[in-house]
């Protein structure tokens, strides 16, 4: 070796990817002659080998072993780059140590590798044949593993001189056509061994990858024997002869000979498995499948495929199974099983292969590949478009019919050719069967070669595959677990196919009032070839089943139709439904149940991206609101009225979101309650800053003075629900250097742009923002300033106000002028020394009177959920009383919420315990009936309803069975009247056993 040569070659060697560069040369030395004036030329091309090392080794290899004039010949194809057969060679050696070895030792078909092609599955059959011949025994074993590997050698040839991921399907095939042809001579070698075979007819049927027409390099090849005695035959006798034919096939494939074995031959998946008869008739498959088989059983029979033997005989078996894999998604819990199964099989991988497993573990191929069968099985049932053995072509059909999304299917589609390209690779290196990502860095580096990484290989490809990984199990996790599944699989076969000549006695049966008006939206909803009519088509049944387990299934399904017809070809919207957790049921539910949500939904459709995940369904934050608020009116700056429309299309989302929650029973009632009063402080607060904007441009000049809104009622309590009015005080102070008169129109003029603004028609359901509880009433001002308020308090206060003032909270404004409002009213509220017995007849009597006058002429004194007896309003002018006797002496009872105090007055003996959960649970019990009643009927009420439909609906919104409205009537109407009995007590003063002549209804 001259220096000088080896100076000019060793930096070029390197760049190639050479990991020895000293040996590399000495190599290349040795095949000085067969390169030539080539040499640069054949070191380039070294570069496209996955092992430049390696291959330079097979070709030295190689030439040891070739006659004088083979080596010409080879000499020749190395001087010549531009035909591509050096290349081939070249590849191939550098990308398997094995098949290397097969061809220095059958020297000759280096001429197969410079020709290589895919050949189809009938000249496989005839190739594999013609070298076999009529050979038995030992001879015909060598001469079957001899003629596979050289068709072995073309497939790999081809597969590495591509774009592996784009010839993926093409070398799968063919690797399965060559199994299939392999066990066709390998049958015809056990046929001839077996004496009387002709008294059997027997078929071999594929299974797993090899069914699936999707071989790896190296599996374990999965089949069934099916046998049936030749025409006069025993059938005992011909069954028989069958198993002896199966195992000498087997043996023929599987054994150990001086060239190696091909294959195990796994019969496994048989029925019984190992424990059941090697070979059946298709009469005794029929019956274990029909009486015994498990789930998993027919999910393998989805890839059974006739791949050598009696054809005719496979054709019959596969018209006997194929239609029963199509009907086992039927079976009780299908879906649920095989669910099971996928987590065993990955509970079953040992842990230290688990974080390197390409195929059972976390985002491997078994991910992809269970959710694509789950899919088909499902929907397979009704939909022969999709019953594809292939996991590509089932990927392909399923997204074409609309089951999975194009652009899920395209990942899917990806990250099955990459994984499975990974897998390749990894067992042609040294033809073993692994399914591991290796873990030495030359394995990892020759790996990341192979699959086309050329700058740090090694760390490219463990990127690559990891982020794949990642991709498969998010969208297994979305596909296979979608309980979308299950709902089809419980469907019948009718309404799983929904034909409309039958629906009409179905929807009817499922409890539609009007079968043909609905029988109208669904002709609307799935007519036609387009994309979205098929996705509607898989929705509608499920749909309709969930539509029809609430109150109103033609509500439900109206107003679905509205909303879809809204959302158009939008593309996340069936494909949300389709995919997304329980989207699509929780849907059902909410239209079906709510006229509330329905009505708003089909305002702001784009608002049903709420129900793509339950995170969507938390409520925001008073700040994340605000914020979302105080954009949209700064996208809206020149344009006041503008902004209070984009303000209240954003409270009317967050009551969707928040009535979604509600019904979805994500939420409990204190959760709706804070959430509707973050929700109405945080619009207060938007639509007052519009509102200064406003004035202060009709002025032309700053606000004059501060302004704060102080909650009051339910607000100030936090305890609003959705039928709340948001009963407040303004409060205003002028600033030091402001002219009181300006300041004062000011005011006014605020409050009446916010007031007006809110209550008018627009965006989601008004707010009545009621100063009612204000210093004169109606007759008093619309905004004070402080010190008016401080004069009027310390004057003319009436105990009634000292009462309101006690859920007084500020909720928007200036907030240091909050501060001092509540600082103000506190001494008022919290009475040092209680209040006086004339303030106490006061209240009582002004309670009184509000139960007298106030509920509706005609109205149930026992079922108004305010006024009536036992309803809201005793439960709080008790608790309100008792705060006004006491906080002023414990400080635990100045509190604006009403469950809150309750708990402080029975640490305090205020109240026993039995008295305070009466109180509690009527008052929850009447906030649940009120927020229920709005949701079901889409606008307030204020008492039980008298129509039993109304009462069914609304105790199904509240978790009761189907039903029930009259049963939750009699059960408000006990609750209550054992409130009364402590409101009587506690508030009056006065003992029940006293009042029963009076008043009947406390018995």
């Amino acid at each position: 070796m001259s220096a000088q040569r080896w100076q000019h070659w060793r930096g070029t060697l390197v760049r190639v990817g050479v990991s020895d560069a000293p040996r590399a040369f000495h190599l290349l030395d040795e095949l000085e002659d067969w390169a030539g004036s080539e040499e640069r030329s054949l070191i380039t091309q070294l570069s496209e080998a996955a092992d430049p090392d390696r291959a330079l080794l097979g070709l030295v290899r190689l030439r040891e072993v070739l006659s004088v004039k083979e080596r010409e010949e080879v000499s020749a194809l190395l001087a010549d780059p531009q035909s591509g057969r050096r290349d081939r060679l070249i590849r191939l050696l550098g990308a398997s140590s094995a098949l290397a070895d097969h061809l220095v030792l059958h020297h000759d078909q280096w001429r197969d590798v410079a020709a290589a092609t895919i050949r189809s599955r009938e000249e496989l059959v005839a190739a594999l044949a013609g070298e076999v011949g009529d050979e038995t025994g030992p001879q015909a074993y060598d001469a079957l593993r001899v003629a596979y590997r050289r068709q072995l050698v073309q497939i790999a040839t081809v597969d590495l001189m591509n774009d592996a991921v784009e010839v993926f399907p093409q070398v799968s095939g063919a690797l399965a056509d060559l199994a299939g042809a392999a066990l066709e001579a390998a049958l015809g070698i056990a046929q001839r061994e077996v004496e009387g075979s002709e008294q059997c007819r027997l078929t071999i049927i594929g299974m797993g990858k090899c069914g699936g027409h999707e071989l790896n390099y190296i599996s374990d090849v999965d089949v069934i024997f099916v046998a049936e005695p030749a025409d006069g035959a025993d059938e005992d006798e011909a069954l028989a002869i069958g198993a002896r034919v199966a195992t000498a096939a087997m043996h023929a494939c599987t054994d150990p000979t001086t060239e190696g074995s091909l294959w195990q031959v796994d019969a496994a998946l048989r029925p019984e498995g190992k424990n059941g008869p090697l070979v059946r008739t298709v009469a005794s498959h029929r019956a274990y499948y029909e009486r015994w088989a498990k789930t998993w059983e027919f999910q393998a029979l989805l890839k059974a495929r006739p791949v050598a033997g009696d054809v005719e005989l496979g054709a019959t078996y596969l018209d006997c199974v194929r239609p029963m894999v199509w009907e086992a998604s039927k079976r009780e819990k299908f879906v649920e099983d095989v669910q099971a199964m996928r987590r065993r099989v990955e509970d079953n991988v040992p842990p230290d292969e688990a974080p390197r497993q390409l195929k059972l573990g976390h985002g491997g191929l078994r991910d992809i590949e269970f959710s694509v069968q789950l899919l088909q099985l499902v929907h397979g049932r009704t939909d022969e478009s999709i019953r594809d053995r292939g996991t590509l072509a089932a990927i392909e059909s399923l997204s074409r019919g609309g089951y999975i999304g194009r652009v899920d299917a395209h990942e899917l589609d990806g990250a099955y050719r990459v994984l499975r390209v990974l897998e390749h690779r990894i067992q042609m290196s040294r033809m073993r069967r692994t399914h591991l990502m290796p873990t030495s860095s030359a394995e990892l580096r020759r790996l990341g070669r192979a699959m086309g990484h050329r700058s740090a290989p090694a760390d490219a490809v463990v990127t690559q595959w990891r982020e794949q990984a990642r991709e498969v199990r998010r969208l297994h996790e979305r596909l296979f677990y979608r309980p979308l599944l299950s709902a089809v699989a419980r469907l019948s076969d009718d309404d799983a196919r929904m034909s409309l000549e039958s629906a009409q006695d179905r929807l009817q049966a499922l409890g539609f009032r009007d079968p043909r008006g609905a029988i109208r939206h669904i002709e609307a909803l799935t007519t036609g070839v387009s994309r979205r009519a098929s996705i509607q088509r898989t929705l509608m049944p499920v749909m309709l089943q969930w539509f029809a387990h609430e109150a109103d299934p033609d509500l439900g399904l109206l107003a679905f139709r509205r909303i879809s017809d809204a959302l158009g070809s939008t593309h996340w919207y069936l494909k949300m439904l389709r995919d997304e957790g329980s989207a699509a049921e929780t849907l059902a539910k909410v239209l079906a149940s709510s006229r509330y949500v329905g009505e708003m939904l089909e305002r702001t459709p784009s608002a049903v991206s709420l129900f793509g995940s339950t995170k969507n369904l938390e409520p925001l934050s008073r700040e994340q609101i605000l914020t979302a608020m105080q954009a949209a009116v700064d996208r809206q700056s020149d344009d006041d009225d503008e902004a209070v429309l984009a303000v209240r299309s954003n409270r009317r989302t967050e009551l969707i979101r928040i009535a979604i929650a509600d019904l979805a029973g994500v939420l409990v009632l204190e959760q709706v309650e804070d959430a509707i009063v973050d929700l109405t402080s945080a619009t207060l607060q938007a639509i007052l800053d519009i509102a200064i904007r406003h004035v202060e441009r009709e002025h032309g000049r700053a606000l004059q003075t501060r302004i704060a809104i102080i909650g009051m009622g339910r607000l100030g309590g936090g305890e609003m629900g959705y039928a709340s009015d948001a009963d407040v005080l303004f409060v205003h102070d002028p600033l030091d250097d402001a002219d009181i008169e300006v300041a004062k129109t000011q005011a006014g003029q605020v409050v009446s742009y916010l007031r007006t603004r809110l209550s008018g028609s627009g965006p989601g359901p008004a707010i009545e923002v009621d100063a009612g509880l204000r210093p004169e009433g109606k007759a008093g001002p619309i905004a004070r300033t402080l010190d008016s308020y401080a004069a009027y308090y310390a004057r003319w206060s009436e105990g009634w106000e000292a009462q309101a003032l006690l859920r007084a909270t500020p909720v928007a404004g200036d907030p240091d002028l909050g501060a001092a409002f509540i600082e103000l009213i506190n001494p008022l509220r919290w009475p040092a020394d209680g209040i006086s017995e004339a303030a106490l007849r006061q209240i009582r009597t002004l309670k009184a009177r509000m139960e007298a006058e106030r509920i509706p002429r005609g109205g149930d004194v026992r079922s108004h959920f305010k006024l009536g007896r036992g309803g809201l309003s005793d439960v709080e002018w008790t608790v309100q009383l008792c705060q006004l006797q006491h906080a002023g002496e414990t400080a635990e009872l100045r509190r604006t919420g009403t469950i809150s105090t309750l708990q402080v007055m029975t640490e305090h003996d205020l109240l026993t315990s039995e008295e305070a959960l009466q109180l509690r649970e009527s008052w929850c019990l009447a906030s649940r009936l009120r927020n229920a009643s709005v949701l079901w009927r889409g606008r307030p009420v204020d008492a039980l309803p008298s129509s039993l439909t109304d009462s069914d609906a609304i105790a199904r919104i509240l978790g009761w069975p189907a039903a029930s409205g009259y049963e939750l009537h009699e059960h408000y109407l006990r609750v209550a009247r054992k409130a009364r009995a402590v409101t009587e007590m506690r508030f009056y003063g006065t003992d029940l056993s006293e009042m029963r002549d009076s008043h009947p209804s406390t018995r």
